[in-house]
């Protein structure tokens, strides 16, 4: 496999595993587990959508290499994480 697709892939689950603590206390306070397993699922994709998008928008514009791309991409998908669990929390 190449290095960017594991880079991708390996961005985007340590981006969802970095903010499971924080869903797994929602998904408590929520009864209904298949809405809980719905919302981990979603974050599980977008997550992974997200860190292809933003690490093949970064390597086309070709300014940094694939590591410094990959600790870019998880700085904006943690943050993009915590601005999400504060908006669910508060909702």
């Amino acid at each position: 496999m190449e290095e960017r697709p594991k880079a991708q892939i390996t961005i985007g689950l340590l981006a969802f595993f970095a903010s499971f603590w924080i869903l797994f206390q929602r998904m408590q306070a929520n009864q209904n587990p298949i809405y809980a397993i719905g919302i981990v699922f979603l974050l599980l994709v977008v997550m992974l959508v997200l860190s292809y998008v933003i690490i093949t928008l970064l390597d086309w514009i070709n300014i940094f290499d694939l590591k410094t791309n990959a600790i870019l991409t998880l700085i904006v998908l943690v943050a993009f994480m915590i601005n999400l669990t504060i908006y669910l929390l508060n909702s």
